[in-house]
């Protein structure tokens, strides 16, 4: 009984290698047999990299409409920087915590761009109460702002907090803290020539819709991403 029992489990193991094993070798040669779970990653970080690569930006949402009074008393709205790729930051002037870090950051994206008409930045105070013209004027020349399309803006409190969270879905607050009244996001807005809000596709495929204004990563992705779009 035994013994014809193993001569069926050997006929069989004789059949398999005779019928799949010259298969199982030519799918190895070809290089088409690969790990499942392996080949569907590789395929998703192909397809991600891919996008990236060929300068994908994802239109968010439309800028609302706004108008304040800049560094230099000019009233400035959406219309001066129709045609123009820009930046948008909300801010303080006496914040001691991440806006330094923020303003020496956004140094460094117009530096990349001092010569590019068609490029801008807009930084609202989320303290207009202090932060007037001449306030807003001293604060820009000691941080070395050159760029002609970089306006500080200030004017009505709930308009600017309106367009920070409302608007650009970019936090800003008022805290209890005796140090810093205020607090916000320290996040950067790239907006296009239409006045959208744009964003680019991170390594998974999703929507990295604004730039870490606190990082030297977060910078230079801004910087690679308004050359896109110029």
């Amino acid at each position: 009984m035994k013994k014809n029992t193993y001569i069926g489990i050997s006929f069989i193991v004789l059949v398999f290698g005779i019928i799949f094993i010259p298969k199982i070798l030519n799918r190895l040669e070809n290089g088409s047999v690969v790990d499942a779970d392996r080949m569907s990653n590789n395929e998703h970080n192909f397809e991600a990299t891919e996008a990236i690569d060929k300068a994908k930006l994802l239109t968010i949402s439309e800028v609302p409409p706004f108008k304040f009074v800049n560094q230099n008393n000019d009233t400035i709205t959406n219309a001066d920087y129709a045609g123009k790729v820009y930046v948008v930051e909300f801010f303080f002037s006496t914040c001691q915590s991440i806006c330094p870090i923020m303003n020496t950051n956004m140094i460094k994206v117009q530096d990349a761009f001092k010569d590019t008409d068609d490029f801008g930045i807009a930084s609202f105070t989320i303290d207009p109460a202090y932060d007037t013209p001449e306030v807003l004027k001293e604060y820009a020349e000691a941080y070395g702002v050159h760029h002609k399309n970089w306006n500080f803006l200030t004017g009505d409190k709930d308009a600017i907090f309106k367009l920070s969270n409302e608007g650009f879905k970019l936090y800003a607050g008022v805290t209890d803290d005796p140090e810093e009244s205020f607090e916000h996001s320290g996040l950067f807005a790239l907006i296009d020539q239409e006045g959208n809000v744009r964003s680019r596709i991170d390594e998974f495929g999703n929507p990295v819709i604004y730039y870490n204004g606190l990082e030297d990563d977060g910078v230079n992705m801004l910087i690679e991403d308004i050359k896109k779009l110029l």
